[in-house]
């Protein structure tokens, strides 16, 4: 990779991949003693909460994280206008979004769920200071971000195994969602005020960037709620014709699969996006020599986790869960492929972005929310929680591989990149 890369880019993965290598390890302590403690029903209960707020992330996000990264990488300049432009959009959608949730369930609907959904929303508050990442990528200073979510892990990870012993409630583990993003955005601030690196006091809003901002993000934010709505189909489908149990099944898979061994190369692909991106206006041979190398970097990642998971998953789930967890082998040994094709779509996605032509991550999501919908209906019936990580298996190569050959230039494009 350093033939191809920069030491600094090179310098920049290390500590991004380390940060995951760590929540992987701690992870594998202390998340499954927590599965347990709760139980497959209550462990459904929160991940339900957490996927339908999913389903507004894209709201509350707005598509806004690699056009800022991108923007800052092509003006430097106006960074601090990038980012506080981006912080004011988000903290006005948060505002309308949470309203909105607070409304919903005191006025038209009881919920013996809505204390999770109003503490998992107000925890996107808190999520706000994750701008701050947007230029510590653009500027490929990882380390900061290595030190504030360690920092962070350390702490959350402390108090979920006081949780863990004590046998508190599901309500306890879901504040902790908001305690870890305010330690790491108070981290954050704390660094770069002292590092002089911004003046808060000139942060101001533009609203002509602003519209321009969101203009450029407007597709990716549809493609995100998109994204969001057919990840968390399979969650409303199990929830409607089998219950929290499992749901709380597959939200084991999940972990396994996404939590522990995704963001590896979710963090390699994201560390080494701002060079993809300078490479992209200064030399466009350097560009595709970094696009391929990337590529078979991830090839590999992927591969290892789905050799990983399907010679070692049972042993994993004997070894770290309950007996109750039993029925996630099967859909582990399945959904374990997934990362594989969801990288090819990930570093797609960030030529698409380079590019300015985002518009086709739009049609490829609509494509797999379809393709998952259909079959969710038709699997889960039948073959529960299996069938839900067919289905998810299944749209995630129907979005990410059968899409791109349909299209001409798409097709070439990837295969440029082998």
């Amino acid at each position: 990779m350093a033939s191809v890369f920069s030491k600094k880019d090179f310098i920049a993965t290390n500590w991004f991949t380390l940060e995951k290598i760590i929540q992987l390890i701690v992870g594998a302590f202390i998340i499954p003693k927590i599965f347990s403690s709760l139980g497959t029903v209550d462990i459904g209960k929160l991940k339900f909460v957490e996927s339908v707020l999913g389903m507004l992330t894209p709201l509350f996000f707005l598509g806004l994280s690699a056009i800022c990264i991108r923007e800052i990488v092509f003006k430097p300049k106006q960074s601090q206008r990038i980012l506080a432009t981006a912080f004011y959009l988000r903290l006005i959608s948060w505002l309308v979004i949470f309203t909105g949730v607070v409304i919903y369930f005191n006025i038209f609907k009881e919920s013996p769920l809505t204390s999770l959904y109003l503490i998992i929303a107000f925890s996107y508050l808190f999520k706000l200071t994750d701008v701050f990442e947007y230029y510590l990528l653009a500027k490929k200073w990882t380390k900061i971000i290595f030190i504030s979510k360690i920092t962070s892990l350390s702490i959350i990870v402390s108090l979920q195994y006081y949780g863990v012993i004590k046998q508190l409630d599901v309500y306890y583990f879901a504040k902790l969602i908001i305690l870890d993003f305010l330690l790491q955005g108070l981290i954050y601030i704390f660094i770069l005020k002292y590092k002089k690196k911004f003046t808060f006091k000139e942060w101001k809003f533009s609203w002509p960037l602003g519209k321009s901002l969101l203009k450029m993000s407007f597709p990716l934010l549809l493609s995100n709620g998109i994204i969001m709505f057919y990840i968390t189909i399979d969650e409303l489908f199990l929830k409607y014709y089998i219950g929290d149990h499992a749901n709380g099944i597959f939200a084991t898979v999940q972990f396994l699969v996404i939590g522990l061994s995704w963001n590896i190369g979710f963090s390699i692909i994201n560390a080494l996006y701002p060079s993809l991106a300078e490479s992209y206006i200064d030399d466009e041979k350097s560009y595709f020599h970094k696009m391929k190398k990337l590529t078979k970097i991830m090839c590999g990642v992927g591969l290892f986790i789905g050799l990983f998971y399907t010679f070692f998953g049972n042993s994993i789930l004997d070894a770290f869960f309950t007996e109750s967890y039993s029925d996630a082998k099967t859909p582990l040994l399945i959904f374990c492929w997934a990362p594989l094709i969801i990288f090819l779509g990930m570093i797609y996605e960030k030529h698409l972005i380079n590019s300015n032509d985002i518009q086709k991550n739009v049609y490829r999501f609509v494509s797999g929310c379809v393709s998952n919908i259909l079959l969710c209906y038709l699997l889960i019936p039948v073959l529960q929680v299996t069938g839900a990580a067919i289905a998810v298996l299944a749209s995630h190569f129907i979005t990410n591989i059968v899409y791109i050959f349909l299209d001409n230039k798409s097709r070439k494009e990837l295969l440029s990149f082998f």
